[in-house]
């Protein structure tokens, strides 16, 4: 197998290397797998690595990489990829990482994220992990402002909902007013 030679300036490299613990972080969250994380990374960082070119140096990198991750789990849903379930492992490697957390409680806020829609799942984590604001991720998205800051305040009030062990108030899926 022949491997492309990337011609990318050495700054745009290394601002790429610096933002690969964030892009990890949030792929990570998004589906909940390490495998399938570490393969939305890869497939992030060539596109990023193909496209370098592109990139407007104005931006942040974090932002647009993640954007490109965001695409690329969009490009495999739409495939009709189901994400796969996990086994706990990951959940385990998780929670050894911080110990110091408490672990029921994480492992509760691990389930619970699961059970959200993609669609208020990725807001949520860009907003509150990634800290990113609401106008950031309404452009990654590609979505109207208050499409993510309605997204996000249903995904909270599910979150809790779950933690507090009730049924989600239809916050789990879009209700249609007629």
């Amino acid at each position: 197998m022949r491997i492309p030679k990337v011609n990318a300036p050495t700054a745009f490299r290394e601002q790429l290397l610096a933002a690969i613990p964030r892009l990890r972080r949030y792929a990570r969250s998004l589906v909940f797998d390490a495998a399938a994380a570490d393969d939305l990374v890869q497939t992030a960082l060539e596109r990023a690595l193909a496209h370098w070119h592109q990139f407007d140096q104005r931006r942040d990198i974090v932002l647009w990489v993640i954007a490109i991750a965001h695409n690329a789990h969009m490009d495999e849903r739409r495939r009709g990829a189901r994400m796969p379930m996990s086994d706990g492992t990951d959940v385990q490697t998780e929670l050894q990482a911080a110990p110091q957390a408490d672990i029921g409680l994480r492992m509760d806020l691990v389930a619970a994220l699961r059970l959200l829609p993609v669609e208020q799942r990725e807001p949520l984590l860009l907003v509150t992990l990634e800290q990113i604001s609401y106008a950031e991720c309404a452009e990654l998205l590609r979505v109207p402002i208050g499409t993510v800051m309605s997204r996000i305040s249903r995904g909270r009030a599910a979150l809790r909902d779950l933690l507090d062990g009730k049924r989600p108030q239809a916050a789990l899926g879009l209700r249609r007013v007629v």
